[in-house]
């Protein structure tokens, strides 16, 4: 039995998850939205179009949603710059639903029908237990020796909702290298927070639903030990960007680099969310605050009015913090400083350090230590700060994912190019390329 993590899929992140309607009532052509999303390239076009056949469209729609998917993927799945995985219905209590689910998928992967050529896999929510989550992986094996397709062809994505979709996570491991299933075609796991929080039976003084950090978290580490990807949910108010963006940074920290988006807006965000910045960026830690510090003329300057800086005489100053107030000398406000603020490196940052770790490796090195500095102004008072870092293969390794990422995203998504060549210049996206 194999306990391996190798991916078997060719992306190895995924950045955005956008779920479409499949047919929309009351509208002179249903697949109206379909037909739209399919031809959304660049930024805007997600690594993994859903079009979405369970929550998104409605019971009385959905034949229709069936047969929309067939026309609009036939027609436009060959051009679509990221990947297709159809949502279908399933539920882990309902055989009933699970044998709809089936007809969906066997009618979609039809070779007669067209679709299936542009098809990548399928998206199976509401599993429950590990068994339930092997049923939909036979089902899938039937449709495939049914079409002629080769086993394993079609991958197969599960949105864990429930909680024991999350106990389920700890077997994967294990069980994805028996003889008995074809488990080892998964691809994504998925969180679904609406109804795992229906699930839960939890309640929040506001309605809203809980962050639910742990789901994320363990999502995450049941992906990472599988050799899967990790998704977050969906993030359903679309006009609130910078909630957005911290709830991905949030996920970021936590190795899940995918997300639900709900909109061709989302998708531009998270695309570029885990991508490293065009510019690296300084900021201040104030008062259990982030601020980012302005950048003018390569100096870093702070706005705000919650820290005040004076010089008071020859290399001596006065910073106030709150209602904290400090007499220091230059050596001393200068650490003062660092250990208030963080950096934030750039592409070139981290290509730079790489590049430079690597000759230093030639070289027989085994570590070597990174200077990062810059001008910090405020209230119109200049502080140099600066710091050394111990790079070693490990540093080397975790600096290496953000640039794998971009490696991931610039060999599979060439309708991108011209956007990240626009980004950060022909230059650095040609090291970054090379690096690593």
């Amino acid at each position: 039995m194999s306990t391996h993590t190798d991916r078997l899929h060719e992306r190895a992140f995924v950045r955005t998850f956008f779920t479409t309607p499949t047919a929309v009532e009351g509208e002179d052509d249903s697949a109206k939205m379909l037909q739209s999303a399919a031809q959304l390239s660049g930024m805007e076009a997600p690594d993994v179009w859903v079009p979405d056949n369970e929550d998104a469209t409605a019971p009385s729609m959905r034949d229709e949603g069936v047969e929309n998917m067939i026309d609009v993927i036939s027609e436009h799945g060959a051009d679509f710059p990221g990947e297709i995985h159809p949502r279908v219905v399933w539920h882990r209590e309902s055989p009933t639903t699970r044998y709809q689910g089936f007809q969906q998928i066997l009618k979609l992967a039809d070779p007669e029908n067209g679709a299936v050529d542009h098809l990548d896999g399928f998206v199976i929510p509401e599993v429950g237990d590990i068994d339930d989550w092997k049923k939909a992986d036979e089902f899938l094996t039937i449709v495939e020796n049914e079409h002629g397709l080769e086993e394993g062809s079609l991958a197969m994505s599960v949105i864990v909702e429930s909680g024991e979709a999350e106990l389920a996570l700890g077997d994967l491991r294990e069980e994805m290298g028996k003889p008995s299933n074809n488990l080892e075609r998964l691809f994504m796991l998925v969180d679904g927070e609406v109804d795992y929080t229906k699930s839960m039976r939890a309640i929040t003084p506001t309605g809203e639903l809980p962050p639910w950090p742990e789901l994320r978290h363990n999502t995450s580490r049941g992906a990472s030990a599988a050799g899967l990807i990790a998704v977050d949910g969906p993030y359903d108010d679309i006009r609130d960007v910078e909630g957005y963006h911290e709830r991905m940074t949030d996920n970021q920290a936590k190795g899940m680099l995918g997300i639900w988006s709900l909109t061709p807006g989302q998708v531009v965000e998270a695309n570029k969310s885990p991508l490293p910045p065009k510019n690296g960026s300084w900021q201040l830690e104030v008062n259990d605050r982030t601020i980012e510090l302005d950048e003018e003329d390569g100096r870093h300057v702070y706005n705000g009015d919650e820290v005040e800086l004076e010089e008071t005489g020859d290399d001596r100053y006065t910073l106030r913090v709150g209602g904290d107030e400090l007499e220091l000398d230059g050596e001393e406000l200068s650490q003062e400083l660092l250990d208030m603020t963080s950096y934030i490196p750039s592409l070139d940052d981290i290509v730079d350090s790489m590049e430079e770790f690597e000759a230093a490796k030639e070289a027989g090195k085994g570590a070597i230590a990174m200077e990062r500095s810059g001008t910090l102004v405020i209230d119109g008072v200049e502080v140099e700060v600066s710091n050394d870092r111990m790079w070693d293969e490990a540093t080397y390794q975790a600096a290496q994912t953000p640039i794998t990422l971009f490696q991931d995203v610039y060999e599979n998504r060439p309708d991108q190019h011209g956007d990240l060549e626009e980004l950060y210049g022909e230059d650095l996206v040609e090291r970054a390329m090379v690096v690593g």
